[in-house]
């Protein structure tokens, strides 16, 4: 993979990330159409996910700050216990972060080779994002939106965890999937986006700093200067989306990425009808 390759693949990764239309098909189909020609592949596409998620830091930096403290305050052991009322509000959400996060370590674990392999396949890609973009236009349709963050119960959080762990399928999108999720239960677009953001940064560390650990180097796989100029890329781009995309949705519907999904979704396959695309392409090239 060529250094404007790693550009171009971070451009993507950073402006698709937090939009509800799934990076990791992104990364999939434009890998492929690049001059290196291949699947940048599970790995690549988790690592350079720790930019984007680094920009979510940054923006939510405050929010994130008073959750951690407040959770610790509230644990009965330890030297800050006491500290915090156990019913404080934002105890409860570092509580339902780390619920909603158990459904897509569990499943990443069990399913890891399905998810570098079979599930990266195009047609399934096609399906998930034309299935889960009509299914997010019905929830941004019907939901009542009118909970805020501070009314989510148990039973929310957990299928908020289950909602996201479903974005270990290319095309389902993390975000794409919480918001839906979020908005059938009846959350404000904001809420339900802000909540997405927060929720996919243990899924998202635990899962690019894993594949750093245990990755091992394939051949043609990119290399890791491209994949780090790929990240650095991401983190720029992704936190210029952050501000953009919730300035949006506070006026706006989520039926333009709908369309958008649908969309892509029309492309994929014809591309892999006419053979542009292969359905499971190999590794891109160095």
């Amino acid at each position: 993979m060529t250094w404007w390759e790693a550009v171009v693949l971070g451009l993507v990764q950073g402006l698709t990330e937090f939009l509800p239309i799934s990076s990791s098909a992104h990364i999939r189909v434009v890998g492929e159409l690049l001059p290196g020609g291949g699947d940048p592949g599970a790995a690549f596409t988790a690592i350079t996910q720790l930019g984007t998620e680094t920009a979510v830091l940054l923006y939510f930096r405050r929010d994130i700050v008073r959750i951690v403290k407040a959770w610790f305050g509230a644990l009965p052991v330890g030297p800050w216990k006491g500290t915090v009322p156990r019913s404080d509000p934002d105890a409860r959400m570092g509580w339902l972060i780390i619920l909603g996060s158990i459904p897509i370590v569990v499943l990443g674990l069990l399913f890891e080779d399905a998810i570098e392999t079979s599930l990266r396949h195009l047609a399934i890609t096609a399906a998930m994002l034309a299935g889960f973009g009509l299914l997010l236009g019905l929830a941004d349709t019907t939901g009542k939106k009118t909970k805020q963050l501070g009314e989510m119960s148990w039973r929310d959080g957990i299928l908020f965890g289950l909602a996201q762990a479903l974005a270990l399928i290319p095309g389902v999108s993390r975000s794409g999937g919480t918001i839906t999720m979020g908005l059938l239960l009846g959350y404000t677009r904001e809420a339900a986006a802000r909540y997405a953001f927060l929720l996919a940064v243990p899924a998202v560390f635990g899962s690019g700093l894993y594949q750093l650990v245990t990755a091992e180097p394939t051949p043609g796989a990119p290399g890791a200067g491209a994949t780090a100029l790929a990240t650095l890329v991401a983190f720029g781009v992704g936190f210029l989306v952050i501000v953009w995309f919730l300035k949006l949705i506070s006026t706006r519907s989520y039926w333009p990425f709908v369309w958008y999904r649908l969309a892509l979704a029309a492309a994929i396959v014809v591309l892999l009808l006419t053979g542009v695309l292969s359905p499971l392409a190999g590794a891109a090239g160095a």
